[in-house]
C-alpha cells in the first residue's frame, strides 16, 4: 500500500480532478518537443553510447550493452560442432517463438513450405504476448491508411523507410481481418462492429483491442494455429549462430539445448529471424516490459553473418511503466489506460503534458518532471508521477476499469491498490528496439539475398519512435510477408556445405582491432536468469 508521504500527494491529485476534467493541457511546438528530446530522453545521453569498431555498421554508434555483444565472439569458436551431422533440415527455419515467428511460420506452411520453429523458451514466450493495448489498422470510414502513414511517419520523427512503413498501414485492415478469423476475440459492439479507440500520437480512432489482453489473445490464436497445423516447434533451444555457404548465403543454423548444453545442426534454404527485442539488456539501468528472453540475440546473429543494422541508437522507453510497487517494477501499464482517460499528474496534482502526445514526449516529460523539477514522488525504487486511474470511471462510468482494462485491475489488487479509487505510479521502463537489421520491402536483409528478418529485431519500420499499437501490427504484417517470400524463395535456391567460416573472419576482424571482450555472444538470457549446471 502507498505510504503515508504519497497519500499526502493523493490527497492533492483528488483536489485537483474536478478542475483537470474540464480543462485539456496544450500540445508542445515541435521545436519544444525537439528541445525535451535533447535534453531529457535516454536516447540522446551522449555516455551511454559507444563505437561500433568492426562490421558494416563500423564507426556507428549504439547502446554500450549492445556494443558488447558486437564486440564479443561466437561460442563456437571453442565448442566445436560437426556440422556434417544434420539434425534438421527444412525449407524455412524461423528463430523465435513469438507473433511475428509464428506468423511467418504459419503462412510459410501455407505456401507449401517445410517450416520449423526453433524458440529458446516455449512458443509465445515473448513480448507479443505482454502486449496489451491493441493494434492499429484504418479500417473505419472515417480514416485511411494515408492518415495512418501521416501519423506513425510524423511520430518516428520522419525517419521510417517509406516503403516500409507504406506496407504496414496499407496492409494493416487485412492483417486484423486475418487475426479476426483466426478466432481472435477483438472488443465488438452489440452489432458485431470492431470497438476502436484512440492511442498517443493517433489523429483517428483506429486501435483495435482485446480489453487489455490483446498481445496474449493474439499471441494464443497463433499458437493453436501453429499446433493445429502440426507444425514442429523446438522450444527451450536457441539459435546461437547462423550457417552460411559458400555463396554467401545462410544455411541454416547451430541450435543449442537449452537444458541439455547439446548443440545441434539444422539446415534451411532461407532462415526468418524473429527474436524481438532488447529489453533484458537493461541499457543505461532501466527497467523493462519485456520477457527473459529479449537479450538482442537476432541482431548480434544477422551482424555477425554480415547483415547491417538500422537505427540502432534508438530505442523506446514506454512512458508508463510500474514505479511502485516494487514487486512488479518495470512492468508494463498498457497506454490504453491513458486513451480511456487516465492524465498523468505530477505530486502536486498538476498536469504537465497533454494525454496524446507521443510515446517518447511523453517519457522524456515524465523523466524531467521527476528530474530538474523536482515535482515527482518518491517511491523505494527512486520517484515516478500519477496516473490518475479514477478519472476514467468519472468519463466512462462506473464498471469501465474492469470491463476494458481487467488486467491491469487484477495486477494492482493483487497489491492492495483499488486503481477505480486511487490513483497509480508510473515511471518509463525499456519497452521496444526501435532499430534492427535493416530490410527491404520483402523482408529480406540487404545483404544476405535468403535471410529475412520480422518484427521487433527489424529496423527502420517505424523511424525513430514507434507509435502505440503498431508493434502488434508489424508482426503480423512483417512476419506474414516473410512466411511467403521465405517459401517462395526456398522454391528456387540450392543451398551448399553449411560452414561457421564467417565466425573465425569476425574473430580475426575483432583481433584486427586490437578488442577482446572476454565474452561469447548472442547472450541468450540475463545474466541474472543464469544457473550454475
Amino acid at each position: 500500500m502507498f505510504t503515508p508521504e504519497m497519500m499526502e500527494s493523493v490527497k492533492k491529485v483528488e483536489a485537483t480532478r474536478d478542475e483537470r476534467m474540464g480543462m485539456e493541457p496544450r500540445r508542445m511546438t515541435a521545436e519544444e518537443k525537439d528541445e525535451l528530446l535533447k535534453a531529457y530522453h535516454p536516447d540522446y545521453r551522449e555516455e551511454a553510447f559507444e563505437e561500433i569498431k568492426i562490421g558494416p555498421n563500423k564507426g556507428q554508434k549504439a547502446p554500450k550493452e549492445l556494443v558488447h555483444l558486437l564486440h564479443s565472439n561466437s561460442r563456437l569458436l571453442t565448442d566445436k560442432v560437426d556440422l556434417s551431422k544434420i539434425d534438421y533440415d527444412v525449407d524455412v527455419l524461423v528463430i523465435g517463438g513469438g507473433g511475428a515467428g509464428s506468423s511467418a511460420a504459419i503462412e510459410a506452411h501455407e505456401a507449401g513450405a517445410n517450416v520449423m520453429i526453433v524458440t529458446k523458451l516455449r512458443i509465445g514466450d515473448a513480448n507479443t504476448m505482454m502486449a496489451e493495448g491493441g493494434i492499429q489498422a484504418a479500417d473505419k470510414e472515417n480514416d485511411s491508411p494515408v492518415q495512418h502513414y501521416l501519423d506513425a511517419f510524423g511520430g518516428g520523427h520522419f525517419a521510417a523507410r517509406p516503403e516500409l512503413l507504406r506496407r504496414l498501414v496499407m496492409e494493416a485492415p487485412d492483417a486484423i481481418k486475418w487475426l479476426n478469423e483466426l478466432g481472435v476475440m477483438f472488443d465488438k459492439d452489440s452489432e458485431g462492429n470492431m470497438v476502436t479507440t484512440h492511442g498517443g500520437g493517433t489523429s483517428r480512432k483506429r486501435m483495435h483491442a482485446c480489453k487489455d489482453y490483446s498481445g496474449a489473445e493474439i499471441m494464443r490464436t497463433l499458437r493453436d494455429e501453429v499446433i493445429n497445423r502440426k507444425i514442429p516447434v523446438v522450444e527451450f533451444t536457441s539459435a546461437v549462430e547462423l550457417l552460411k555457404d559458400e555463396n554467401g548465403h545462410t544455411a541454416g543454423a547451430v541450435l543449442l539445448n537449452m537444458e541439455t548444453g547439446d548443440y545441434l545442426v539444422a539446415k534451411a534454404k532461407t532462415v526468418v529471424i524473429a527474436t524481438g527485442g532488447a529489453g533484458r539488456m537493461h541499457y543505461q539501468g532501466f527497467p523493462t516490459s519485456n520477457h527473459y528472453g529479449a537479450t538482442a540475440d537476432g541482431l548480434v546473429l544477422g551482424y555477425r553473418a554480415g547483415a547491417p543494422l538500422l537505427y540502432q541508437d534508438t530505442i523506446q522507453y514506454h512512458p508508463t511503466g510500474v514505479a511502485f510497487p516494487s514487486q512488479i517494477f518495470g512492468a508494463l501499464v498498457t497506454e490504453k489506460v491513458r486513451s480511456l482517460g487516465a492524465m498523468l499528474v505530477n505530486v502536486e496534482g498538476e498536469a504537465f503534458m497533454h494525454p496524446l502526445e507521443t510515446r517518447d514526449v511523453a517519457a522524456a516529460s515524465i523523466i524531467r518532471e521527476c528530474s530538474d523539477r523536482g515535482k515527482g514522488v518518491q517511491t523505494p525504487l527512486g520517484s515516478g508521477v500519477w496516473l490518475d486511474t479514477p478519472m476514467i470511471e468519472r468519463i466512462g462510468g462506473e464498471g469501465t476499469i474492469e470491463k476494458r482494462i481487467p488486467a491491469m485491475l487484477r495486477m494492482y489488487m493483487n497489491y492492495g491498490i483499488d486503481m477505480r479509487k486511487l490513483p497509480i505510479l508510473v515511471y518509463p521502463t525499456l519497452h521496444y528496439q526501435n532499430g534492427g537489421l535493416e530490410i527491404g520491402g520483402e523482408g529480406f536483409t540487404k545483404a544476405i539475398d535468403n535471410l529475412l528478418v520480422a518484427g521487433e529485431a527489424v529496423g527502420g519500420i517505424h523511424g525513430r519512435n514507434r507509435l502505440m499499437g503498431n508493434s502488434l501490427l508489424d508482426i503480423i504484417v512483417f512476419g506474414r510477408n516473410a512466411g511467403k517470400a521465405a517459401a517462395a524463395k526456398a522454391k528456387e535456391i540450392e543451398i551448399g556445405a553449411p560452414s561457421l567460416k564467417h565466425i573465425e573472419e569476425y574473430a580475426n576482424e575483432l583481433k584486427s582491432a586490437g578488442i577482446d571482450s572476454g565474452d561469447v555472444s548472442p547472450l541468450l538470457l540475463p545474466n541474472y536468469a543464469r544457473h550454475e549446471r
